[in-house]
């Protein structure tokens, strides 16, 4: 019976706890995260639930007020929101335990904002994975977007200003999905996914289709950073606190493209956007350009965060690709480097968290070994971190790397394959600059007060308690996600694919 409320129970319980948070904080403000922490534990578990009942019992459909589509709103638990609900769920619960010290350390006084805002946050991302109406979709698109500007403002003193260009270029891209969306409409004269991927193939107007369609897609992109649409991704992340890029940087991008997949494969429907538009091609252009651009300009940075956030450019670039090649191979490499990249992407800045908890620094140039001896879990962390991005065997981004390249090559597409191999050697060259420091570079100066001595009590400098038990299980889960990476894709992926592709 209560399986039967999952799809809404998720989205509410984040937005329950998000009014919660505030009051708990009034009373107490150590009782904040403990409502942010426990209220995303409890949906984790929620999340998780329903894709085990979806995989056996197939899709949860759920009338919002028992009111009908396409009049009333209509939540969808099917296979793919499923698994994008668990995968923002259970790596927000990874992050925010995480955050538990970190906040306090960092913005000790905004605590409550942070963790209110994160609640709202997650409300949007899984309220936009879980609609099966188009401008509800748009609803909480918003809501996430105004929460996500409020926690990337936190931060030194250039984040509001970060915050405030993603603000303006962010609103930019709802415009241009809202506006595409009454195209959409005035064409079809419904909203909802399920009547308007029915009533598509009988429009005559294709036209005005195309138009509406181009805007949802410029929209999407804005907000997923695909390239050349990417502007406010790198100072946002660099110039945001901590946990705030810990939080968006792994889930934000792959909820955008998630829309893309829905937008493209089950609303559109597979035959019409291989073949009556190039849209499809040019996202997976713009993706391979952003895989190049991307490594190259990490490759340039010496700020540990910047050139995380370049590299997320580059890895929204693989799925855009997956997108692009619009096979069932493709389909499987672009959802399965969504969940790849979340858990790399949050490993990296928790990491990232750790060495400004303890070094005070992410600057490249001062990396050495010390900082192995410091920190020997969060660097080992990082390693694998770095190693999986890379695309190593047997760690997750080797196999939806993989996916992506044989899905290339099934269509001979020389220009993404080459883009794919390119890119892995790209980024052995940004990521083993950093662990050449770490594990080969002597300190300077060894008898600097700075660097601790090489042997005692004095050298470790290890995060401890639930700091360094998040970071190491998030690389954990990369040897995990890589060694059941055949079931992942057998059992909860190839059932997501749409008829016809």
């Amino acid at each position: 019976m209560i399986s039967s409320h999952t799809p809404v129970l998720i989205p509410l319980g984040f937005l329950v706890a998000g009014l919660l948070v505030p009051l708990a904080g009034a009373l107490r403000r150590r009782l904040a995260p403990a409502v942010a922490v426990g209220a995303t534990g409890l949906v984790a578990a929620v999340s998780l639930a329903g894709l085990a009942r979806v995989a056996s019992e197939g899709p949860i459909r759920y009338r919002l007020g028992g009111w009908a589509p396409p009049m009333g709103i209509e939540l969808v638990l099917d296979p793919l929101s499923a698994f994008m609900a668990s995968v923002v769920a259970c790596v927000a619960l990874v992050v925010l335990v995480h955050s538990l010290r970190v906040v306090e350390h960092e913005n000790p006084d905004q605590a409550v904002p942070f963790y209110a805002a994160a609640m709202i946050y997650l409300t949007g991302l899984t309220g936009m994975t879980l609609t099966g109406d188009l401008f509800n979709l748009y609803v909480f698109l918003e809501i996430s977007s105004l929460s996500g500007y409020a926690l990337l403002g936190l931060g030194n003193r250039r984040a509001p200003l970060s915050a405030f260009r993603y603000l303006t270029l962010g609103t930019a891209g709802a415009s241009f999905y809202l506006l595409g969306l009454a195209f959409l409409y005035l064409e079809t004269g419904t909203l909802n996914m399920a009547d308007m991927a029915r009533i598509l193939p009988l429009v005559p107007e294709r036209s005005v289709l195309a138009v509406g369609l181009v805007f949802m897609t410029v929209g999407m992109g804005l907000k997923m950073a695909l390239f050349p649409l990417h502007g406010w991704l790198p100072d946002a992340y660099t110039n945001a606190a901590s946990t705030s890029t810990a939080l968006v940087a792994p889930i934000g991008t792959k909820v955008a493209a998630y829309v893309l997949l829905r937008l493209f494969f089950f609303v559109l429907g597979p035959e019409a956007a291989r073949g009556e538009l190039p849209l499809l091609a040019a996202v997976g252009y713009l993706g391979a350009a952003g895989v190049i651009w991307g490594s190259l300009m990490a490759i340039t940075k010496s700020e540990l965060k910047r050139m995380l956030a370049y590299s997320s450019v580059a890895q929204v670039g693989y799925i855009a690709v997956g997108i692009g090649l619009g096979s069932p191979l493709g389909f499987i490499g672009a959802v399965l480097h969504t969940v790849n990249h979340a858990c790399m992407k949050a490993c990296l800045f928790l990491v990232s968290a750790n060495l400004r908890m303890r070094q005070a620094h992410t600057h490249i140039p001062r990396f050495d070994q010390h900082l192995r001896r410091a920190m020997p879990w969060s660097m080992a962390a990082f390693a694998l971190a770095a190693l999986s991005m890379i695309g190593l065997p047997p760690t997750a981004g080797f196999f939806s790397k993989w996916y992506l390249a044989l899905a290339a090559l099934e269509q001979s597409n020389w220009v993404f394959l080459g883009t794919l191999l390119a890119s892995s050697l790209l980024n052995a060259v940004y990521f083993f600059r950093v662990l050449e420091r770490i594990y080969l570079i002597r300190p300077a100066d060894p008898g600097s007060a700075d660097v601790p001595h090489e042997t005692g009590a004095l050298a470790l400098r290890e995060v401890g308690g639930s700091m360094l038990v998040t970071t190491v299980f998030l690389a954990v889960s990369l040897l995990a996600l890589g060694l059941l990476n055949a079931w992942i894709v057998t059992h909860l992926i190839r059932p997501m694919l749409p008829a016809g592709l």
